[in-house]
Parts: structure tokens; sequence; C-alpha cells
């Protein structure tokens, strides 16, 4: 334990590499289409006081699966880890409400874009 911060020091471990997909992403205007930050997702699992533990971080580049990384991990709370991605841009559940909203947004402007032509040839 470190006596200067009166917290405990991070155990350092290797986890196991799970999964690593590709993460496509959104078009965004002001990228320009272009993809911007990290790439791929990857999800690895560690153990640590008799627990397996998972967790998933972004990156650059792919990491094969079974690979083993370096992590540390909070013995206080073995959830928390150096790897982990506290601000992923987008879960699959919000990805799909935005993918909705997007939709709908669409119909709506395509029916108002209908109404204001055929209001223009009713006469």
């Amino acid at each position: 334990m470190t006596e200067a911060a009166g917290t405990p020091e991070w155990i350092a471990i290797e986890a196991t590499v799970t999964s690593c997909r590709y993460q496509f992403r959104a078009f965004s205007p002001l990228a320009f289409g272009f993809q911007m930050g990290e790439k791929f997702r990857i999800t690895f699992d560690y153990y640590a006081h008799g627990r397996l533990y998972s967790d998933e971080f972004q990156s650059p580049v792919a990491v094969p699966q079974s690979e083993r990384i370096p992590v540390s991990y909070n013995p206080l709370d073995p959830s928390q880890n150096s790897r982990s991605s506290p601000g992923t841009p987008l879960a699959p559940a919000s990805r799909k409400a935005s993918i909705t909203v997007g939709i709908v947004g669409s119909i709506l402007l395509s029916l108002l874009w209908l109404a204001l032509l055929r209001g223009c040839h009713a006469r």
C-alpha cells in the first residue's frame, strides 16, 4: 500500500483476449465520413481474487484472440482495471436508438416534403 496516498497499489496480471471486433462508425458530418479514433473493440477476461472478470477496450490495432495482454486491477474493486474504456462511443443499444431516430426523422421529412409538393400542385 502506498502510504502517501493511502490507497493500495494496483496488481499487475495478464488477461486473455476473448474477441476482437472491427467497430464500424456511423457517418459523422464533422468528420466528413472518415472514421475517427479507435477502430477495434477488444474483449478480455482476467482472474482476480478467484473470480473471472470481463471487460473491453478500444484499440487502433487488432489484437488476436487468445493473446495475453498486461492488465492491472484495483485490489479493493477487482472489476476496475487499467484497460477499461470509460467513455465508449456508442453501445449497441444506443446505436440502435440512433438508427431508429434517424429513420423516423427521414420518414417525417419525406412526408413533409411530399405535403409541400402536393400543396403546390393542388390548384
